[in-house]
């Protein structure tokens, strides 16, 4: 499964021409691809009305999301969060935290554009797709 972050879906939703989104348009039907309930109020926070938010609230709803939080992902979070600290990584959004120790404890890819999620990758093996 790969999760794919607000990050790629921002910029599939403007139109932006990148890598990420690419591949997310050429894959959409070849790979199984979810979000987190996180992800999705990130993506709709950003849009402009209501009307736009519920017709890409829909199109994601199609998709798997996950049902984070918990005590478990909170715990593991804050303990990736100190670690990759101990490396000098601090990371600026503890969204970012939270969906990268989700896809950590269930196996899953993530897709993104944003760099905070690079540390995971690194030093915690988090697995990403790249395009």
């Amino acid at each position: 499964m790969v999760i794919v972050d607000s990050s790629i879906w921002v910029d599939y939703l403007r139109g932006a021409d990148t890598p990420q989104t690419h591949w997310l348009n050429d894959r959409a039907d070849q790979q199984r691809l979810g979000l987190t309930d996180l992800i999705l109020c990130e993506v709709l926070q950003g849009m402009p009305d209501d009307s736009y938010a519920a017709r890409v609230e829909e199109q994601l709803s199609k998709l798997v999301i996950f049902q984070t939080g918990g005590r478990r992902l909170a715990i593991a979070s804050a303990q990736n969060y100190r670690i990759l600290r101990t490396h000098s990584r601090t990371v600026r959004k503890t969204l970012d935290c939270l969906i990268a120790t989700f896809c950590l404890m269930n196996d899953h890819s993530l897709l993104h554009n944003d760099r905070d999620y690079d540390a995971f990758e690194k030093y915690l093996d988090l697995k990403v797709i790249h395009p």
